[in-house]
């Protein structure tokens, strides 16, 4: 596998980063934790250490599966995810609050999805202007 510096967060990660849009189970398109361990095991085993999930992939059944399935690799790998996009109903649970992103961000590390450590949370979609 090759490696490339992350711009200038210093990380080194794999040329190819495993997007898990389709890990969870929401739409019947969707794979879950028994099919998923194979892809990332495969993944693994070829040297990627980058992965990439959101908070609203499967209503974040995809940061559990991740969490789960990297659990034993997390000083290894470089998780990314995402924050912006409607995780509920209200005012506070979409944008780029400090509320908003604090919370999806304690969500991501604990509880369920114990993805355990993000080392890149992205902005999802158009930021709208002020």
């Amino acid at each position: 596998m090759e490696y490339s510096r992350l711009g200038s967060t210093g990380l080194q990660v794999s040329r190819i980063c495993l997007g898990t849009m389709s890990f969870g189970n929401s739409e019947e398109w969707m794979i879950e934790i028994d099919k998923a361990r194979r892809i990332m095991k495969r993944a693994l085993d070829l040297g990627v250490n980058f992965f990439d999930t959101a908070n609203v992939y499967s209503a974040g059944r995809s940061e559990e599966i991740v969490g789960e399935l990297l659990e034993d690799h997390r000083d290894a790998v470089v998780i990314a995810t995402k924050v912006r996009l409607s995780t509920g109903e209200g005012p506070n649970k979409e944008g780029l609050s400090r509320y908003h992103i604090m919370d999806q961000v304690k969500k991501s590390l604990s509880g369920s999805r114990q993805t355990g450590s993000i080392s890149i949370r992205f902005t999802a979609g158009t930021i709208p202007p002020p």
